[in-house]
């Protein structure tokens, strides 16, 4: 039902404001209004304020869209982001405009939307791992006077030579670090539910990071859990040792993701790298996309 006094033949301009009426009332941001009305503006450099609405068809919205692509006449790019998002602005626009009754079709349905690849997860380069592992060193080792502190070391070696998520990270019982047994030592990886069953798993460790974990327990003497702090204040930690050390940025998913270059760069084979940081085959199948393709950037750096 037609509710917004357009018709056919009102112009561009005349349906800025009923169209913005429309996106405060579905609860769209401020940031997202002015998007939209950024994309509006635009489209009136090109169609002119006075272009009637029943001039549009899917053909001169693909011409439009070209314009935006090839820099507006002006040399001016045009993101990925960018793009689709203007894309996204014609497909709610006309959507709007044919749902109201004022087009009888929508001329921006067939109009192609581009799916933008997600960006590749950053990781930290050998020299920044150099970088960081001193700074954790320091602070296990401190200059005369200050209070040692084992938890950065023991934090960043273990998600550097595990790979584990977070969760799993925040949820280790002093158990599930198997000291004693025919090889190295391992840590024991539980799950509570049936349905992640694939994800438990035992993940052998450097020997000396036991001594970095004994140093822990006798400075902070954890009993159920060996983070018994939560996760945020985990990643407080990284924050800072990110900006001691010089980094942009150190997470819990950043430090993951380059376990699993490392390791592939080491020679590990799929199979074992895949159940070693807990997933299952399908889910492998675009992570071992990625690991390959942080490898070439790794090695162009």
């Amino acid at each position: 039902m037609n509710d917004t006094s357009l018709t056919r033949e009102s112009t561009l301009v005349e349906a800025v404001a009923p169209f913005m009426a429309y996106l405060t009332m579905e609860g769209k941001t401020a940031n997202t209004r002015k998007a939209f009305k950024s994309d509006l503006n635009l489209m009136q450099r090109f169609f002119t304020r006075a272009a009637p609405l029943h001039s549009f068809t899917t053909t001169r919205l693909q011409e439009f869209m070209k314009w935006v692509e090839n820099g507006q006449g002006e040399n001016i790019p045009c993101s990925a982001k960018s793009y689709a998002r203007r894309v996204t602005t014609l497909k709610v626009f006309f959507k709007w405009l044919n749902r109201t009754e004022v087009l009888a079709s929508d001329p921006a349905r067939a109009v192609p939307q581009r799916s933008i690849p997600a960006p590749l997860q950053p990781i930290l380069r050998e020299e920044e791992i150099d970088r960081l592992l001193a700074e954790t060193a320091r602070r296990r080792f401190p200059q005369e006077g200050a209070k040692p502190d084992a938890r950065p070391e023991l934090l960043v070696r273990l998600l550097l030579d595990t790979g584990i998520k977070k969760g799993e990270c925040m949820n280790i019982q002093p158990d599930a670090i198997r000291r004693q047994g025919p090889g190295a030592p391992e840590l024991h990886v539980r799950k509570r539910t049936a349905r992640d069953v694939y994800k438990e798993r035992k993940i052998p460790l450097n020997p000396d990071w036991l001594e970095v974990l004994d140093e822990y327990m006798e400075q902070y003497r954890p009993q159920d859990r060996i983070f018994e702090c939560t996760a945020r204040n985990l990643e407080y930690v990284l924050d800072d040792l990110a900006e001691a050390a010089g980094l942009e940025m150190v997470s819990f998913e950043m430090l993951r993701w380059t376990c699993m270059v490392r390791d592939s760069h080491g020679g590990m084979e799929s199979d074992k790298l895949r159940e070693k940081v807990g997933l299952s085959r399908i889910s492998w199948r675009e992570t071992v996309k990625k690991i390959e393709m942080l490898a070439g950037v790794t090695q162009q750096d």
